[in-house]
């Protein structure tokens, strides 16, 4: 059960500490408390892949993500409903953020067809025809009952020219009109907007001041992390951070490996979300405290050591690197599910580590030592 000393009747934001641009705080609702930075496991298909809910609960995660679009397709957001909610149905009793599906708007270019009015997509499944209005969206995400929705957006993939992206952002606007309309007011939940803008520093400041006035409850950074270096989506980031109100989280979408997780949250992100850690896991790829480990390479063949001793995580703690290397060449599920529970292990140790860094004031130094750890054992390897 919730405990009801950590949540909210109406959705609240609260920065408790700053170190710089970075700050350490909390969301409240009604179903449990976010503590920020914080790191959103993405459960696409009603499911954080290889991993059970009391494990995600048990790493320290206080909120997962669910995709709208995936959930449109199956089991279906009416079907969902009758069931009880996307909470009840995957056995999750904290909060949920839910997607769009602008994503989907990007990733699926192939598949769907994008007008003044929404998007029809032809199903990735069985090819059948779905629309996805501003307000269809918001519909759907009610049907799941999420506690923080998505505005439908247009996400371009860059590098893209200057009237695409333009077009994609003045597009996005107005789809968030029509979003917040359609939200209406539903105390204890929230709608973020979503500021775009590719890469063009004006377009940004221009979506992130337009979004501030439908004064929304949270305010999301996307259309970054498609294909543009690091550098590229940092400048974005400290361009948009200072017409974002400070009262209000940010949220970063679809970011990041550790690093990037660690630079956004020094700019001032209070939320992220990304399928690497879980793909990675299936892929048999670790992220550690001594960097990014490939069990598929064959020096781990006969390598005794776990992959973290001092981890809390039993997956990086009681499995030698042989005994994982030999289940990711095998193709053993249980390979997949070590290393994604051991990545997201990590990741939400990652940001304990500069959430309490923050309160004391520290972050630089938490960056500097947890780099400086990559690079040794990086070192250790080559020699």
């Amino acid at each position: 059960m919730t405990d009801p000393l950590t949540t909210s009747p109406e959705f609240r934001f609260a920065v408790h500490a700053r170190d710089g641009q970075a700050r350490t705080g909390a969301i409240t609702m009604p179903r449990g408390t976010i503590r920020t930075p914080a790191f959103m496991p993405v459960g696409t298909a009603a499911t954080v892949k290889a991993m059970y809910p009391e494990q995600v609960r048990e790493l320290g995660a206080d909120v997962v993500l669910g995709n709208t679009y995936h959930l449109m397709l199956r089991p279906g957001p009416e079907r969902m409903a009758r069931l009880g909610g996307l909470h009840r149905f995957m056995r999750w009793n904290g909060p949920i953020l839910t997607d769009s599906g602008g994503f989907q708007v990007m990733s699926l270019s192939a598949l769907r067809k994008i007008d003044e009015d929404g998007v029809t997509f032809r199903s990735h499944v069985d090819g059948s025809a779905h629309r996805m209005s501003p307000e269809r969206s918001i519909e759907i995400q009610g049907c799941l009952g999420s506690d923080i929705q998505m505005q439908l957006d247009e996400c371009v993939r860059l590098p893209a020219d200057r009237a695409t992206i333009e077009k994609a952002m003045q597009l996005s606007l107005r789809w968030a009109e029509r979003c917040r309309t359609a939200f209406g007011e539903q105390p204890g939940k929230a709608m973020f907007g979503i500021v775009q803008g590719g890469d063009l520093p004006d377009l940004r400041i221009e979506s992130a001041r337009a979004l501030t006035g439908l004064d929304l409850k949270g305010y999301a950074i996307g259309g970054l992390a498609v294909g543009e270096p690091q550098a590229v989506m940092l400048a974005m980031i400290e361009t948009v951070e200072p017409h974002l109100p400070t009262g209000k989280p940010r949220y970063l979408m679809g970011v990041g490996t550790p690093d990037d997780l660690m630079q956004s949250v020094m700019r001032g992100i209070d939320m992220f979300d990304c399928v690497m850690p879980t793909r990675a896991g299936r892929h048999g790829l670790a992220y550690t405290r001594h960097g990014r480990i490939n069990l598929r390479n064959a020096r781990h063949a006969e390598d005794v050591r776990p992959l973290d001793e001092v981890s809390d995580c039993p997956a990086a703690r009681n499995y030698s690197r042989a005994y994982l290397h030999h289940l990711v060449r095998s193709d053993e599920i249980l390979g997949m599910m070590l290393l994604t529970w051991n990545n997201l292990a990590y990741y939400q140790a990652l940001m304990a580590g500069m959430r309490a860094a923050i309160a004391e004031g520290r972050l630089a130094d938490f960056i500097g030592a947890t780099k400086e750890g990559w690079a040794r054992a990086e070192a250790a390897e080559k020699a």
